[in-house]
């Protein structure tokens, strides 16, 4: 924290208004993990089907991703959030209008322009005012919106859902939408450079997916997204089926809750000791997450691979975003980050496709999949170092 106390006040109040809108964003999209595949099986949907929908959103990230990157970076980062923020703000209210699954999978895929969006365009600009010594403090600073808001998110989507039901508790995540697009319209950003012409040619963007300072990186987060895919979309599903007595969204909470405590310390640490030691040990934290959720039957074991599973995205999310940072030139911070994140992107489409099964057996087999999976991909991270 002393290192934003020694920050111009401007700068200071510029990041706490981001911080704002970010904590909103990530409350108003967590709001429906517990409980949107609860509706969508309301609806007469099977476990298939409900993974089919859940992962439309997917579609809209990969879909939306490439352009939205170019634009953070030749029209500024703001537009960008300001997108990122209607989806999520409107995304909701589509939910309330229909039942039909190919309209639900239709306004999935607009909500998945959210995440490509907004934590983009966030990423970037963080990046943009975070002075590079501090830089991997700075960015575990204002990542926190992220656990925070998935630890109010879900704990407000739930409590909403059960007390009120599935109406309200969608007005509630559009009302969370509305109120941080207000913030967003207050944010000040800093002019970049214009990029090259080189850079400006439609193909740069995939052309940086081949380059060693982005594959590797891309990979491990297509780990990650497989593991966000499936929590999102299985994970309600899958306590119910076992007959855990757990509130889902005290999983999810569960999840917040180590994700914000350890990135208060591996954001400082980083700039101490790099970026890919602490990126390798929380694909650890991944697959003993995975490897518990397997046997998992009861609510107190549910909870402790949340606990191992917000410790790796709470240490995996700003190292990735600081390295990406280090590896890339202001004018092409969004193209870069755009690339790295569809390795998430195709990470959840895959989880959400490959998980669609019928009974908890073999939901518990998905996720033993998905710790071999990621124990596999370690052998791949000298490249991290690099």
């Amino acid at each position: 924290m002393n290192v934003f106390l020694s920050f111009h006040p401007v700068l200071r109040r510029n990041l706490l208004i981001l911080f704002t809108a970010g904590l909103l964003f990530w409350s108003g999209l967590a709001a429906l993990l517990p409980t949107l595949p609860l509706y969508i099986q309301r609806t007469g949907a099977s476990d298939h089907m409900v993974g089919i929908v859940m992962g439309t959103f997917a579609a809209g990230l990969i879909a939306s991703r490439g352009w939205l990157s170019r634009l953070a970076d030749h029209r500024g980062r703001k537009v960008v959030m300001l997108i990122g923020m209607v989806a999520v703000a409107v995304a909701p209210l589509g939910y309330i209008l229909t039942d039909s699954i190919p309209m639900l999978m239709g306004i999935r895929a607009v909500h998945g322009i959210s995440i490509a969006a907004f934590a983009l365009a966030y990423s970037a600009l963080v990046v943009d005012l975070s002075p590079p010594d501090h830089r991997g403090e700075v960015i575990g600073f204002m990542s926190l919106v992220n656990p925070i808001g998935m630890a109010l998110g879900p704990a407000i989507g739930g409590y909403a859902q059960a007390w009120f039901g599935f109406t309200p508790m969608f007005l509630i995540s559009a009302g969370l939408g509305t109120v941080g697009l207000v913030c967003t319209t207050q944010v000040k950003e800093i002019q970049q450079p214009q990029s090259t012409a080189a850079q400006a040619q439609h193909n740069y963007f995939w052309r940086l997916l081949l380059s060693p300072r982005i594959r590797i990186p891309a990979i491990v987060l297509l780990l990650v997204g497989l593991t966000f895919g499936s929590l999102s979309t299985f994970i309600p599903l899958f306590i119910q089926d076992v007959g855990a007595q757990l509130n889902v969204g005290l999983f999810y909470t569960a999840v917040a809750l180590a994700s914000f405590s350890i990135r208060l310390i591996v954001g400082p640490a980083s700039d101490r000791y790099g970026r890919g030691i602490f990126i390798s040990i929380s694909l650890i934290f991944y697959a003993v997450a995975m490897l518990l959720l397997w046997q998992a039957h009861h609510a107190a074991t549910f909870l402790l691979a949340g606990v191992i599973n917000g410790a790796g995205s709470g240490t995996l999310v700003p190292m990735i975003a600081a390295l990406m940072a280090d590896r890339s030139y202001p004018n092409e911070r969004g193209r870069t980050f755009g690339v790295c994140m569809l390795g998430f992107d195709a990470g959840i489409a895959l989880a959400a496709s490959s998980g669609a099964m019928g009974g908890p057996g073999e939901l518990s087999g998905h996720f033993w999949h998905l710790c071999c999976f990621i124990a596999s991909g370690i052998g791949s991270l000298p490249g991290i170092c690099g």
